[in-house]
Order: structure tokens, then sequence, then C-alpha cells
């Protein structure tokens, strides 16, 4: 058995690998190919999350085991703390447990990306990032695979981590980033929106973003907490990463539904199900749409084969 630690995913699991694979990935779990019981996520008495995500994908099977602990946040401890332990499905032999945070983060940025893809304006160039930390480094590294980014927008609640974010993306990337100093100026211009901060109440509201903006709405993964508010949601083609777990876990759904604004038809399906061609993205340029991301096991144990075959290869 492998123990592969961050330093090996990141060089395993690129971007472009990694986002074939996702879309690979999604088509099967909508063709009925991987089983994906539900998460279990039980609070501890510290405050953690204590998350055990598992997974079936065919050769394969395994589960992300990880603790979310937001003291953690802006320390030097991660704020995701875990592995994915990776099973073989001829004998179920235990083949590898691999780090766990550079595997969620590389693999939501990337599904993001494809969501981006897909539901996109073709000319959709000014990326606008909700927070600072780690998947928004992600995110704009998978997008700028996918659009022509021209500029970035950045708001943090901690304005040193937004300052240090565009120095850094914008000498990685070679295009302006801007910290800005909210998020109505961040969003106000932005083509494309990612939502990647932990929040409790929504902040992204219909008034702030213009039409035919693309949303990816990430940070929150409860039936009560949400990042994007109830007259967005309304007025958006929304879409899910799997629409059973988006029903039972996600405030940007349940939230706006309980309130009477949406019905249950609201979600038009999944990026599964769009790149199978089973539902229609976008139908004009003046399209809201969002894509909702709760985070799928699947995922996890289908990157996590990727990262054990790459070390295979070296071993």
């Amino acid at each position: 058995m492998y123990v592969i630690e961050e330093e090996q995913v990141r060089n395993f699991l690129t971007p472009e690998k990694c986002m074939a694979v996702m879309k690979e990935t999604l088509m099967s779990l909508e063709e009925g190919k991987c089983v994906m019981p539900q998460r279990l996520i039980c609070k501890m008495p510290n405050t953690a999350s204590f998350g055990f995500m598992p997974a079936y994908i065919g050769d394969y099977f395994g589960a992300k085991v990880i603790t979310a602990y937001r003291p953690n946040m802006g320390t030097g401890y991660p704020s995701h703390i875990g592995y994915v332990m990776l099973f073989e499905s001829e004998h179920c032999t235990v083949c590898s447990m691999i780090e766990a945070g550079s595997i969620t983060e590389i693999r939501t940025g990337c599904v993001s990306a494809v969501a981006t893809e897909l539901l996109s304006r073709k000319n959709a160039h000014k990326l606008a990032v909700i927070g600072a930390g780690a998947q928004a480094r992600s995110h704009l590294a998978a997008i700028r695979l996918v659009r022509d980014i021209t500029e970035v927008t950045v708001y943090d609640r901690n304005p040193e981590a937004s300052k240090k974010y565009a120095g850094e993306m914008e000498e990685k990337y070679g295009i302006p980033v801007i910290s800005c100093d909210s998020v109505e100026s961040a969003v106000a211009y932005a083509d494309i929106i990612c939502t990647v901060c932990p929040a409790k109440e929504a902040y992204l509201t219909r008034n702030m973003v213009k039409e035919g903006v693309h949303i990816n709405a990430v940070g929150t993964f409860s039936p009560m907490t949400r990042e994007v508010a109830s007259d967005l949601i309304a007025v958006s083609r929304l879409y899910s990463d799997y629409t059973p777990s988006c029903r039972k876990e996600s405030g940007e759904y349940l939230i706006p539904l309980k309130e009477g604004m949406i019905t249950e038809k609201h979600i038009i399906g999944s990026v599964g199900e769009l790149l199978l061609g089973k539902v229609q993205g976008r139908q004009s340029d003046c399209d809201i749409t969002v894509f909702d991301a709760l985070g799928l096991a699947v995922e996890d144990v289908a990157s996590a084969k990727v990262v054990y075959f790459e070390n295979m290869v070296l071993n």
C-alpha cells in the first residue's frame, strides 16, 4: 500500500488531466456506472465536521475521510485535513492512502471549469473570485484553460489575503488581478463568478451581477448555508453536480424552495447530464446560470485512482 502526500498529488494530478477525468466521471455517475451512498458528516464536540464520503467507480472504490475545522483558517494548519482511501474491486485490497486536501482543491476547481466551459458565454473574459484561499487558486488555474481570462477581481474578508492572492496570481499568469474592497465591486463587471468561501449567509444578490453571468457556487455544502441569495437563484438557470445530493444538502436550492421563491423543477439538471446531452444549457447571452457544487465522493475516488496509477508508473 502506498501513502501519497500533497506534493506528489500536485505533481501527478494536473488541472488538464483532472478535468478530463472529471468529465468522464460525471457522465459515468449519470449513466449508473458508479455507486455513491450519501455522505456522512458528524459534528464533533470541538466544532469540527468529520466527514466520510464513499463511492464505487467500477474497478476501484474508496472513501474520503476528512475533518473540516474553521478555527484553523488563517493559522499554520489547513482547514480541511484527511485522506482518500483507495481499494481495488477484484479482491478489495487497500491500494493507497492519498492526501485529501490537495485532491479536493484540484478536482473542485476542475469540476467548476467543466461547468464554466458548458454554461458560460463563449466570450466570457472577466473572472471574479470571492474568497482568496486554496480554492480561489485552483479555480483560476482550471478556468483559464476553458476561457480566455483577461482580468480577475478578488474579494476576501481579510484584505491581506486578497492582496496576497492578487500579487501571486498576477505574477504567475501574467494577467491583471485586482484586489477589491467589497463583493459588489468585485462582481460588478464579471462574466464568471466563483464563490469559494465558507459563508453561513447569502451575500451575492441579483442586483450585484449583470445579465449573462455564470456563477460557480462552491463554498458551502449544507442545507442551512449558502452564498447565493434567493432572488438571484430564482432568476437563474440552476445546475447541480448531482441532483439527488443537491435536493438533500444544498442551501442554495433548499432555502429558496422553502421560501416559495422556486419550485422543485428549478434544477434543470446536472453537469453530467449536460455532458451527455440529456438537458439543455444556456439558451441566450442574457441567461444567468448557476452551478451549485457540493463536491462528490466519485470525484475524489476517480482523482485518487489517477494519482495511484501515476505513482505506480514511477515505482
